[in-house]
């Protein structure tokens, strides 16, 4: 019985150690990091370069149902957001909002196909 599963129990226990132990040493790691210094300003840049790349990427090479649209309407959907996040007090949800706003009025005003 135990030989059926056993291939996943070593899924389970390779993903979680793959995965956990970077969190925790990163927890430990960044409780002795001081607010501001050099090391956390890099951890900082790095991360939010790695989330840009990934929005980049998912506007200028869409899969799914987005891959339909035109890249000038995922361009003006992304860039709009953007202004508004900066302009209205640097809130993400309000990015967001306003990003899909404009795709969905976009494809509203030019339906696919």
């Amino acid at each position: 019985m135990i030989e059926q599963y056993w291939s996943y129990v070593v899924i389970l226990v390779a993903g979680w150690l793959a995965t956990d132990i970077w969190r925790w040493l990163g927890v430990l790691a960044g409780n002795r990091l001081r607010e501001g210094s050099e090391a956390l300003n890099w951890v900082k840049a790095v991360a939010t370069s790695l989330v840009m790349a990934v929005t980049a990427k998912l506007v200028v090479f869409p899969t799914g149902s987005l891959e339909a649209t035109p890249l000038w309407l995922r361009m003006l959907a992304a860039c709009a957001g953007f202004v508004a996040f900066l302009a209205l007090g640097q809130r993400v949800l309000v990015g967001v909002v306003v990003s899909l706003s404009i795709l969905a009025l976009g494809l509203f005003v030019f339906p696919m196909g």
